[in-house]
């Protein structure tokens, strides 16, 4: 593998930028300065799948940007049997968004992995994460350096695992797809995504799944030497 790839794709959030502890960070701070008297951990349990399953929805096109940031509060909220008005919804939501890059925590592991890729390869990004927020996080975290291009979806049109999200990002970076591979924690979105049109994938298994045998994986991000 080492021989042919040229450029290395990552997805960002869940991938390198920790968006668990850095959401729940910002909700932390949101909740305090709207007043909002939750338990974060009881939030936070019953937010996050509802978070992924709103992402999947936003994935296939389902729900638009606006309704997956009311949504998944206002059906946390409802979870929680807590009464919280559309008003104080919709800015929670706003809030949310602008204080999230607030919180820039990283995967442990990631520096050292980019210093050890860099002078090796092209690195990319290749993100479904709103265009406004994404290039933020970057900088905040101190790492856009590392990167020759960003693709995220709201400049497509479409989400991974649509296949024209890895044509733009190999189109973007002049690569063949023979000569790419992708890293990310989203089995259907980043792996299957990019395996189904040609590109080869390694798996951040963030989320513990049990994988099909024949998939690349790694449980921490410095494993990723042993493949490149």
């Amino acid at each position: 593998m080492k021989n042919k790839i040229t450029d290395v794709f990552f997805d960002l959030d869940h991938t390198l930028w920790d968006f668990d502890k850095n959401s729940a960070l910002t909700f932390n701070l949101i909740f305090e300065r709207n007043k909002i008297e939750v338990d974060l951990n009881e939030f936070l349990s019953h937010y996050q799948p509802i978070n992924l399953k709103y992402w999947k929805l936003y994935r296939e096109e389902k729900v638009d940007k606006a309704n997956l940031r009311y949504g998944r509060l206002k059906d946390t909220f409802n979870a929680m049997q807590v009464l919280v008005k559309d008003d104080k919804i919709h800015t929670l939501s706003q809030d949310y968004i602008l204080y999230l890059t607030t919180h820039n925590h990283i995967f442990d592991g990631t520096i050292e992995l980019l210093d050890y890729l860099k002078p090796k390869y092209k690195l990319h990004i290749i993100t479904n994460g709103f265009e406004e927020v994404q290039q933020h996080k970057l900088n905040k975290a101190n790492i856009s350096h590392y990167f020759e291009t960003v693709t995220n979806s709201e400049m497509v049109g479409v989400k991974k695992p649509n296949r024209k999200m890895f044509d733009h990002a190999l189109k973007l970076a002049n690569v063949d797809v023979s000569n790419g591979i992708m890293i990310g924690d989203n089995y259907e979105a980043d792996i299957l995504g990019a395996l189904n049109m040609g590109l080869d994938a390694i798996c951040f298994n963030y989320h513990n799944e049990t994988l099909d045998s024949n998939i690349k994986y790694v449980n921490h991000l410095l494993e990723i030497k042993k493949f490149l």
